[in-house]
């Protein structure tokens, strides 16, 4: 560990994880590393749930508002959930025992854009960040830190903290350093442009700066991110990857994209997966990838020449992916971007380069709206994470989901979205494994005929018809007709009955 701690004054602040952790205490704001199972602190968190839980028993309250890049793992949303530790968390989660405490109201959760929330902490619209407890690769001589696998808002926690720790992580690559590419937005007014104009361009330095004076720890750890892999495409998966690869042939041979397509920005999950899969089948070549997180299918075709350039702010790897990325560090330095997610998920940026943006969603309605979050309207999943920034600033906006859940119970497709996080506004194409409606260009209820006929399952099918012609003869036609008493009764059936079948 003495090769990853080479600064003199911050390796004078060795200490161990129980240390560490006292210097959190009840009711700080706490600013961590992680973002979708990368890069998360894996000790101090433990070391303070244990401290919390024994204050738990002496009868004193003990909670902390806890902000992170993304979602983390059981070592740190699971394991201080479970304690009782976390009073308010932002902005993006997936761990099943914090979900449910969220859901059961006992923990305040904040969804929120990713690409605001270092402009928002920074604003004080989170109050003081009282420590920053933040996962490194390794220490430089100087004091620069070496990121690890996620950015995420690691920056801006360094920054504004009061109070720093560090856990050093002699498991992550050293071939990291180097990867990564480290620039902020400065505040308004007055912003000037941020000056990248393609996927691999940097425009900042390889490591994170902190100030040494706010460092009161130093944590040696030994261990790998938590990251599960997701499941093979199923054949809906690659049904649904089809009906895209067709739409990007048929934008190309109108001359609406180059043969190389636009940036990818591709949301994590078996259906993303799927299409990154089809487009190396579909014959793409040459492309390039401006995104959050890398998965195993995008690694995979940065390998094979596929993808030239990916810019990201994590890796999001299984094992075997893990072992892929280790063997060819060198190879992927070169190919590979990790930036802070202010900047992987910036308006500005995502519009200037017209990204072409994939992502997944719970439902969607016959007119366009989609909610990727909630589970009839009130139960959060995981959070809108990225994709309403890429949503609203994209060249095109696709989202993609089955027909159907719940072993056919379910439409996915829904006279009115029972959440709405991304409005018909936002929304260019609606895909499930049945087809693809292209929703540009068309008004309300030229949408809902486009989506009903493509998207919807043929066993819904018919009663969303059914939906849409008594609206429109007991509105007399209106811009968007609605069954108001009907519009949510989808929902309610299937938490009456368990299926949303007539």
């Amino acid at each position: 560990m003495t090769s990853r701690i080479t600064c003199p004054t911050l390796a004078a602040r060795v200490t161990d994880a129980e240390q560490a952790a006292t210097h959190i205490r009840p009711g700080m704001t706490v600013g961590m590393s992680g973002f979708t199972g990368a890069g998360y602190p894996k000790q101090v968190p433990q070391a303070l749930a244990t401290q919390i839980a024994a204050a738990h028993e002496r009868g004193e309250r003990f909670g902390i508002r806890m902000l992170t890049g993304a979602s983390t793992a059981p070592e740190l949303d699971g394991v201080l959930a479970r304690t009782g530790g976390i009073d308010f968390r932002l902005p993006y989660q997936s761990d099943p025992e914090l979900r449910e405490r969220i859901n059961r109201g006992e923990i305040d959760y904040m969804d929120i854009h990713l690409g605001h929330v270092a402009q928002f902490a920074r604003s004080g619209f989170f109050g003081p960040i009282d420590v920053a407890l933040i996962e490194v690769a390794a220490i430089r001589p100087d004091g620069a830190l070496v990121p690890s696998t996620s950015v995420g808002n690691n920056a801006t926690w360094l920054e504004l903290a009061d109070t720093v720790i560090l856990e050093v992580n002699a498991d992550q690559p050293a071939g990291l350093e180097g990867m990564h590419d480290i620039a902020s937005c400065p505040a308004p007014p007055h912003r000037p442009p941020i000056p990248l104009t393609t996927p691999g361009q940097r425009i900042g330095e390889p490591y994170l700066r902190v100030d040494p004076s706010k460092v009161v720890a130093v944590v040696e750890t030994h261990g790998p991110d938590r990251l599960t892999p997701f499941a093979a495409p199923d054949d809906a998966s690659r049904r649904i990857a089809g009906h895209l690869v067709e739409f990007f042939r048929h934008e190309v041979a109108r001359g609406r994209l180059p043969a190389n397509l636009l940036p990818l920005q591709s949301g994590v999950g078996n259906i993303a997966n799927a299409v990154l899969e089809g487009l190396r089948e579909g014959g793409f070549e040459q492309l390039t990838a401006y995104t959050e997180v890398i998965q195993d299918a995008m690694l995979g075709m940065i390998r094979d020449g596929l993808i030239t350039t990916a810019s990201a702010t994590a890796l999001s790897l299984s094992p075997a992916g893990v072992a892929d990325f280790v063997a060819r560090i060198d190879h992927y330095r070169q190919r590979i971007v990790l930036r802070p997610q202010e900047i992987s998920n910036h308006a500005e940026l995502i519009r200037r380069l017209g990204c072409l943006a994939l992502n997944g969603m719970v439902e969607a309605d016959i007119y366009g709206n989609v909610n990727s979050t909630h589970v009839a309207g009130t139960r959060i999943i995981n959070g809108i994470g990225g994709s309403g920034d890429f949503a609203r600033n994209s060249f095109i906006a696709c989202f993609m989901t089955p027909s159907t859940a719940k072993g056919g119970a379910v439409s996915t497709i829904v006279p009115m979205v029972s959440h709405v996080d991304h409005t018909e506004h936002d929304v260019s194409v609606v895909v499930t494994e049945q087809g693809l409606a292209d929703l540009r260009g068309l008004s309300p209820r030229q949408r809902a005929h486009a989506i009903i006929k493509h998207c919807a399952h043929p066993d819904f099918r018919p009663q969303l018809q059914d939906y849409v012609d008594r609206a429109y003869l007991h509105s007399r036609g209106l811009h968007t007709p609605h069954l108001l008493p009907e519009a949510l009764s989808w929902h309610q059936r299937f938490l009456d009955t368990g299926s949303m079948r007539v």
